[in-house]
């Protein structure tokens, strides 16, 4: 079967991903890259729906062998806020930003795939091809949910992958259940009286009570989170005060919260929330919360995990094929689809040296581009006979 199936010219793959590198745009942004998707799947002969959450694009594909299950197939097509600075021919011309996760490239290979089985529809039933805005930050995967994805579009399951830098490229991971963290955010302001540093008695000390909840903190990790599970909680930015001898009357602490039990998480944000109130009526402060509870953990469905990974073993030998790795910390809001349809999400190698993802030196790797484009034919394939 492998042998028979007719993809783009790795050329032309090429030079898909190169004019979406060289042109990213971010969250709810993607004008003229959904466009440009849009365009070439019309050229092709696709019926394409546009539109969905704002610059989402949908083109479905019935086989010809007749009617069967459907399957929907998910690329994220937005960039990130970053400079890029890996000198490539083909950088970007946006300032300020770049595609530094690949999402590039998983718009070209499902495009590739796209492409190849329009010209070899031999399958049973019907291929959903999903190009999803704002993956990083903004949840465009919500809003394609809530903008009706499903409803138009009913799949019995949905496939998503990622690129993954410090994979070999031919390699890929694929977990049975948990594979990116629950991800929440929050703000924090803490005010207090402001007085002279030399007179702290006169004032409510907000620094003080700033560093006390931060180590406060990590005790719901390291002793309220079960051994056997994985969470992380960070602080990551303190915000307070302009001069030596003055000690502020607000500080700002900005961090987040990330598991994969999602049982967890409702503990660990009640005794966040906790924490902080104890503290403010010790210290006598006022405090304003603002907690953002982002995206849900991505949790494959075991029997599609594992039809995933034996389709990666026929593609690439099942000693390329990692079973369930550490999963990652980092999330992933292919999540909403998952919690709404069954599924998986896999993970393709980008090469062992490969700069990591959200790095300014990051580049998707173009070696990746026919390997990735033939496992969606491949899948699509085996499940749709």
């Amino acid at each position: 079967m492998t042998a028979s199936i007719c993809l783009p010219e790795i050329a032309q793959l090429e030079a898909w991903r190169h004019d979406f590198h060289q042109h990213p745009e971010t969250a709810f942004e993607e004008h003229r890259t959904s466009a440009r998707i849009a365009s070439l799947l019309t050229e092709w002969g696709f019926e394409v729906t546009t539109g969905i959450a704002g610059t989402g694009v949908v083109a479905a594909l019935d086989g010809r062998l007749g009617g069967g299950r459907t399957i929907g197939l998910r690329a994220d097509i937005d960039a990130l806020d970053i400079r890029e600075e890996g000198g490539v021919p083909y950088a970007s011309k946006t300032p300020g930003k770049m595609h530094a996760c690949g999402h590039d490239g998983h718009t070209t290979m499902l495009l590739g795939a796209a492409w190849a089985l329009k010209q070899q529809p031999d399958f049973k039933g019907r291929v959903v091809f999903i190009f999803q805005p704002a993956e990083e930050n903004e949840g465009g995967g919500r809003a394609m949910v809530e903008d009706g994805l499903f409803k138009r579009f009913p799949m019995d399951a949905v496939y998503g992958l990622h690129n993954w830098p410090g994979l070999a490229v031919g390699e890929a991971a694929v977990h049975d259940t948990a594979v990116m963290a629950a991800f929440d955010i929050f703000t924090l302001t803490l005010t207090g009286k402001g007085c002279h540093a030399a007179m702290p008695h006169l004032g409510i000390d907000t620094v003080l009570a700033s560093c006390q909840l931060v180590s406060q903190l990590q005790g719901l990790i390291s002793r309220e989170t079960p051994p056997d599970k994985s969470a992380v909680l960070s602080v990551t930015s303190i915000h307070g005060g302009d001069t030596f001898n003055v000690i502020p009357e607000q500080v700002e602490l900005r961090g987040t919260l990330r598991c994969f039990d999602m049982a967890l998480k409702e503990h660990l944000e009640a005794r966040f929330k906790q924490a902080i109130t104890s503290l403010a009526e010790f210290h006598g402060l006022t405090v304003e919360l603002d907690y953002q509870r982002c995206y849900p953990a991505t949790i494959n469905t075991p029997e599609h995990a594992q039809q995933c990974a034996t389709v990666l073993g026929n593609l690439l030998g099942s000693d390329k094929v990692l079973r369930n790795p550490p999963p990652s910390m980092a999330s992933e809001d292919f999540s909403f689809l998952l919690a709404e349809c069954p599924g998986a999400y896999i993970w393709m190698g980008n090469g062992e040296e490969s700069a990591s993802l959200h790095n300014p030196h990051y580049d998707f790797n173009d070696a990746l581009l026919p390997l990735g484009a033939r496992y969606w034919v491949e899948l699509v394939n085996t499940l749709l006979v």
